[in-house]
């Protein structure tokens, strides 16, 4: 049975509801500073927590409930004689539910405070409380989630008390919330990039239907600490979106922001298969559709401006399962959404730095993101590119980076015209790239050439220009084949494989 409650918490969402319906089932309720002025100013029968510990809060409410007139009546074990018999000699009453949620912390340490404010959102006498009575759920039940709050009414009002699976479950829904908050603090605190302990703290954003196939389970998480484009974004219109969509709009959006210039990204099933940039977003987007227009069919459309009616107007004459956009001309707007189940995402943020995670079977493995383009960019052949075709190298080799390895692409004129993806070898890559292009001008490759074939049969599409990071211990033999084709090979120095 419940008969003392103790309510402290930081978001006050239907904590009047909950206390009016315990002091009506005669429950006795103790609470702490603004909590107890806010239960008291609507009526709610209250007592101070200082009445109860018989000591004042103080160092500015740092310590208030850090007491053994709280903790015992929290821990005590009510079928054990000897805990039962040492509280009542101290004149401690048991505490049979504790109602608590935490200071905001995670969203607090994103906002633009100085490092001490953000230290001052570390919740200590919340956490205390709240794991003292999740230990001892068979005697205390204890919340943390508003959401909670009508289903335990409901029990209450039909069983006069709480059964032991939701004592359980809520019990449990503590130490998953102390988990991430604690990873968040740690995090923040740390600023390590590889700390002896991986923690790393996210809520559950959404349920999706089901993962990357039917049979397959899945559900969003997005970062308690990261203020990040795949957290922020808005879904103006469209379906649910699924496992597969997110995925994909994660690489769509960093490739076309890959991109000082208008820039438009086409992509399907995690790879870039049209890119290209543009004097106006339609003109970018026209030139990405155009490098592969039956691939680009069901896929996702990037841009890294705000998004106008004539290229809407464009965008709609196609299937595709979604368009993500910075931003949206009302008019634009309205063309988009005559399409009913196409998923329309507005996300204002730019791809940030950090980590990449991927879980393997048995372990996590961590990398920094793939965010340095080239180290030193040296030409290494006779010829030389001209100006154009620099542009071009340098054009393609931003979108290679997204590609699956190993990656090729070919491009002209601000547009990749053919791209070879995840192949098992560079050369079927390349002719993959090649053949698709038709008529491209200059080739980039996310690694170095171990053989001079991919020259060799460069030059029979009539490829002008080569830009690869170099490395191979064969480079002379790629270097002499572009001479020999009056090619010209710009080196990099960095390799971007993407597995």
């Amino acid at each position: 049975m419940i008969k003392r409650a103790l309510i402290s918490v930081f978001d006050k969402t239907g904590v009047l509801s909950l206390a009016k319906f315990l002091m009506d089932e005669g429950v006795e309720i103790i609470s702490t500073g603004g909590t107890y002025k806010h239960l008291k100013e609507n009526g709610i029968k209250v007592i101070d927590i200082s009445e109860v510990t018989d000591f004042p809060e103080m160092l500015d409410g740092r310590v208030k409930t850090l007491h053994p007139n709280i903790h015992g009546g929290i821990l005590a074990i009510r079928d054990n004689k000897e805990h039962m018999e040492t509280i009542e000699k101290h004149n401690i009453k048991p505490i049979d539910m504790v109602v608590v949620n935490l200071y905001p912390f995670f969203d607090k340490v994103q906002e633009d405070l100085e490092f001490d404010e953000k230290v001052e959102f570390i919740d200590i006498g919340g956490p205390t409380m709240i794991r003292a009575a999740a230990k001892n759920f068979k005697d205390v039940v204890v919340v943390t989630d508003t959401k909670d709050y009508d289903d335990l009414i409901n029990q209450m009002k039909e069983n006069k008390d709480v059964d032991i699976k939701t004592r359980r479950r809520l019990a449990g829904k503590v130490f998953n919330l102390m988990s991430a908050y604690d990873g968040a603090i740690s995090e923040f605190l740390l600023k390590e990039e590889y700390p002896e302990y991986l923690t790393v703290s996210y809520k559950k954003n959404m349920d999706l239907r089901y993962g990357e196939n039917p049979h397959q389970r899945a559900a969003y998480y997005t970062s308690t600490t990261e203020n990040a484009p795949m957290k922020n974004f808005e879904q103006l219109n469209g379906k649910q979106l699924s496992y597969n969509n997110i995925k994909d709009m994660d690489i769509a959006w960093k490739t076309a922001w890959e991109f000082d210039e208008i820039a438009c990204c086409g992509l399907k099933h995690n790879s870039p298969c049209g890119v290209a940039i543009g004097d106006s977003l339609h003109d970018a987007y026209v030139k990405a559709y155009e490098c592969d227009p039956i691939s680009i069919f069901g896929g996702i459309v990037a841009v890294n401006r705000k998004l106008d009616k004539k290229t809407a107007d464009e965008i709609v004459k196609i299937f595709l399962e979604i368009v993500i956009a910075p931003d949206f001309d009302d008019d634009a707007l309205e063309v988009l959404k005559t399409k009913k189940n196409l998923r329309v995402i507005k996300c204002d943020v730019k791809p940030t730095k950090g980590s990449e995670l991927v879980k393997v079977d048995g372990g996590i493995l961590v990398q920094s993101r793939d965010d340095k383009f080239v180290e030193d960019i040296k030409v290494v052949t006779n010829k030389k590119p001209s100006e154009e075709e620099m542009k071009d190298l340098i054009f393609a080799m931003k979108v290679v980076k997204y590609v699956k390895s190993n990656a090729i692409v070919v491009a002209k004129d601000g547009k990749a015209k053919g791209i070879g993806a995840g192949q098992v070898n560079r050369i079927w890559a390349a002719k993959e790239a090649l053949d698709r292009a038709g008529d491209g001008v200059v080739m980039a490759s996310d690694a170095f050439f171990p053989f001079k074939d991919v020259v060799e049969e460069s030059a029979k599409w009539g490829i002008k220009a080569i830009i690869q990071p170099g490395g191979s211990i064969r480079d002379e033999e790629s270097i002499k084949a572009c001479d020999e084709n009056d090619i010209s090979m710009v080196f990099t120095g960095i390799r971007h494989f993407k597995h």
